[in-house]
């Protein structure tokens, strides 16, 4: 093993949470976290995090982001409140200039402490409020919102009646009128919503209810993030009752690994539909970042390419890397950064998002949701038991969002 992943890997397994780089010159590092809730009894994603220390020792075997070595603080956020706050403060206390490629439902816990020191939150997942509403946000994707409008839009092609079934959150309180927003556009009526809790381990109740209220010709959606899997379990062990009813969820809470586990061609997904943010995962837009994730992940099980949130934080590192390298100063920092994304810089994520930019006029507007700049979703639907396009390229949300503010 070369010397600088004996490195990589010695600092991993001290716990201290940074990923220091092989670059030099005379340019100050660069300081940024990424979190994520890890080992927590509902939804855990540590493939950011680790997409993240990946990502850094990728630049910096080359040398760092223009000159400057990129430095990755990671930190747990646990899945609550207390957590979200601790790793905002702590990327205070670190100096942080960014917080990029990040996973919390808790944003006015985390979003305070990061705007009162004027730390830009960039490609965040997108899970909650203000990830949308605040002047220190810039997403990269549409967040759940587009997800779920999108897709209410999918299957209301297909679907007589669906039936929702959502954590019974303060997150989750808006799916179902996302859901609908979709629907209507489809011409369908209004979403079924059947809340349930985000760290079950057993949904047979929803499970039952979800499959009368959808019907015979209607869907059965779970967006419940890891919870999903479970909820599909519980969905599949139901009697059959002869009706025909299709399921659906987005990508994040479900993707190509469950479907593998469930039975590929011959489990409860096989002509499933799905809804996401990016290209499917075999795209050729994302050879590169396997090839990182290939080089730089030093057998780091925690990454799957094919991840939402693992792609979210590759294309928030790939706005980073565009700024600084549009700064071109020895010295980066966060209103060097803010002040470059509101002028309106352009990043090209090859063809992973459209053209992302940040100016007041790229912005969609909605009351919700003002800072949306992209309101793009993908159609996929699982065949022989793989994840393809339903349809090629991306399909607008936007105007179904904007129709949505307006009920």
């Amino acid at each position: 093993m070369r010397s600088g992943a004996l490195l990589a890997l010695a600092t991993l397994l001290s716990g201290c949470g940074v990923l220091p780089g092989d670059a030099g010159g005379s340019r100050a590092a660069v300081t940024v976290m990424t979190w994520a809730p890890i080992g927590s009894n509902a939804t855990n994603l540590p493939g950011m995090p680790a997409m993240a220390r990946a990502y850094a020792g990728w630049v910096n075997a080359s040398g760092g982001i223009d000159g400057h070595e990129l430095r990755v603080l990671t930190c747990n956020e646990r899945n609550d409140s207390a957590g979200a706050a601790e790793c905002a403060r702590r990327a205070v206390k670190e100096k942080a200039v960014a917080v990029v490629g990040s996973y919390s439902q808790f944003g006015r816990e985390f979003m305070a402490p990061l705007e009162a020191a004027g730390i830009p939150y960039i490609g965040g997942y997108g899970i909650s409020e203000e990830e949308f509403t605040s002047f220190l946000s810039y997403p990269v994707n549409g967040g759940v919102a587009t997800l779920l409008a999108g897709s209410g839009r999918q299957v209301a092609r297909n679907c007589d009646r669906t039936a929702l079934v959502r954590p019974d959150t303060i997150a989750g309180d808006d799916l179902a009128e996302l859901m609908d927003a979709g629907l209507a556009e489809g011409g369908r009526g209004s979403v079924s919503d059947v809340r349930a809790a985000e760290d079950a381990t057993d949904y047979t109740r929803q499970a039952r209810t979800a499959r009368e209220r959808a019907g015979d010709g209607g869907c059965v959606t779970a967006v419940l993030g890891d919870r999903t899997e479970t909820f599909f379990d519980s969905y599949r062990r139901l009697p059959d009752d002869g009706r025909n009813i299709r399921v659906s969820s987005v990508l994040g809470s479900v993707d190509q690994s469950l479907v593998d586990r469930t039975g590929g061609k011959d489990g409860i997904f096989e002509n499933a539909y799905f809804t996401g943010w990016y290209p499917v995962a075999s795209d050729p837009a994302w050879a590169e970042m396997r090839g990182v994730i290939d080089k730089y992940a030093f057998g780091d099980n925690d990454i799957d390419p094919a991840d939402p949130g693992a792609q979210t934080t590759w294309i928030a590192y790939t706005v980073l890397k565009k700024v600084v390298e549009s700064i071109g100063a020895d010295e980066i920092t966060t209103g060097r950064i803010t002040d470059t994304l509101d002028r309106g810089l352009e990043v090209n994520t090859g063809g992973l998002t459209p053209t992302l930019r940040w100016r007041y006029e790229d912005m969609l507007g909605t009351p919700n949701f003002p800072r949306i700049i992209n309101g793009d979703v993908t159609f996929q639907v699982v065949r022989q038991g793989r994840l393809v396009s339903q349809r090629k390229g991306f399909v607008s949300v936007g105007e179904t969002l904007l129709g949505e503010s307006h009920r």
